[in-house]
């Protein structure tokens, strides 16, 4: 059975679908590139704003243009909140929720066969030996190591989507990273939704795991996803001591207008979190910290977004993502009085949208003239590009194959996006 897996939205999709696809490659199944020459396409879906649940509903579509044949199932968190619709998709097989996604592979290898046929237990494709490596282009592997979240931000879909906070457990998780470590991977990056809640239920904690992680495995690079900036704790931030950590943290501020912060329900004012980023940065040199912001939240007048504006502005982040305020059916916000219209609201983006374009060019005009370690990732017309360990992307031209190779380059010029770089005499072999 031919699949092709695509994830739309959160790292935490992403590290599912691999898990998926060497689940299904250790099952005797192909993992193709596109869904044209696919038996089955399995389409982990986003609801995080409306925009999100549009592009998943247009994955799917292009997924059955591209092969009307194949027999479609649609995951994630969009298929959660609103089922039917995502059943009603033309083309759609399967619907499954997230309470369906540890079964999933069992259930698309029980039920689906090529074209649709209904496999019976007996026709499940097997294969013996060792796992094969689904294909990819990735060097960096996502590594889940907790689900759902027990916050109630006012705005937030996902964890109802998704469910309440539960830790996967320590060793399952070590065993995981080092199947990965055996594959070749450089880099691992540990994902969740609230990542810092990790091993709350059996008093363990993210601290525990990430020392446990740096002491028992041996791969280059290790990275956390986004973490709530209330959870760096003083025992975590120790462990940047270890250069195998890498120096770069996504701390959510959404705000920086503390009336903004209390009806979005968040934990801190924008000082607090002034003083979270501050406390780590003295923890951890040359960190890049980046974060998300949403505009246009209910009752955000012209006052509310200029203290907000003025505050990011001030902060010095490595890179900003903005949205617009988009309103999720049973969610608190979705019934607050004074929405911001669609015009202001615009204009706001913009604006805030320009001062993350300056703030990005500012923290990487840093290390201009620096010598970093990048890790190369995906080449196009022998144009390479990877990532530094404190999350810069750098783009450097050769003719040898650089990828899932960490090598030494001299940053020499901030571009669009990231950086140029040129490798070091001695550094390519």
């Amino acid at each position: 059975m031919r699949v092709y897996l695509t994830a739309l939205g959160c790292k935490l999709n992403q590290s599912e679908v691999e898990d998926w696809a060497r689940r299904l490659a250790a099952e005797g199944c192909d993992i193709v590139a596109s869904p044209d020459k696919a038996d089955v396409c399995i389409v982990n879906t986003c609801t995080v704003t409306h925009v999100a649940a549009r592009k998943s509903r247009q994955k799917v579509r292009r997924c059955v243009r591209a092969n009307p044949q194949t027999a479609t199932v649609v995951t994630g968190c969009f298929a959660e909140i609103q089922r039917a619709q995502a059943a009603g998709l033309p083309g759609v097989s399967l619907a499954l929720g997230t309470a369906d996604k540890e079964r999933l592979v069992d259930i698309v290898l029980e039920q689906l066969g090529p074209q649709g046929q209904v496999l019976s237990p007996s026709r499940r494709p097997t294969m013996g030996g060792e796992p094969q490596r689904p294909p990819s282009a990735r060097t960096r592997a996502f590594v889940k190591i907790q689900d759902g979240c027990d916050n109630a931000c006012a705005y937030c879909i996902v964890r109802i989507a998704r469910g309440h906070h539960r830790s996967r457990p320590l060793q399952t998780i070590l065993d995981e990273i080092r199947a990965r470590q055996a594959e070749g991977y450089q880099e691992i990056v540990l994902t969740g939704v609230h990542l810092g809640a990790y091993g709350r239920e059996r008093e363990e904690t993210l601290a525990d795991l990430v020392r446990a992680i740096l002491t028992t495995t041996y791969f280059p690079r290790l990275r956390l996803s986004s973490i709530e900036p209330w959870d760096l704790s003083s025992d975590l931030l120790r462990l940047w001591d270890n250069p195998r950590l890498c120096r770069h943290l996504h701390l959510p501020l959404q705000s920086g207008c503390d009336a903004t912060l209390e009806r979005m329900n968040r934990r801190y004012s924008a000082a607090q979190y002034r003083d979270f980023v501050d406390q780590a940065r003295a923890a951890i040199p040359d960190l890049a910290v980046t974060t998300d912001i949403i505009v246009g939240f209910p009752g955000e007048d012209d006052q509310e977004f200029a203290a907000s504006a003025e505050f990011v502005n001030s902060m010095d982040l490595a890179r900003i993502h903005v949205f617009p305020f988009s309103a999720r059916p049973g969610t608190a916000a979705a019934t607050m009085p004074n929405p911001v219209p669609a015009k202001a609201k615009r204009a706001r983006v913009e604006r805030m949208c320009d001062i993350a374009k300056q703030s990005a060019d500012a923290f990487r005009q840093h290390f201009v003239g620096r010598t970093m370690d990048v890790l190369w990732e995906a080449e196009r017309a022998e144009r390479w590009s990877g990532l530094t360990d404190n999350y810069i992307r750098v783009w450097t031209t050769s003719h040898q194959n650089l990828s899932n190779r960490i090598l030494s380059v001299c940053l020499s010029q901030v571009i669009a996006g990231g950086m140029l770089g040129r490798l070091a005499v001695d550094a390519v072999g």
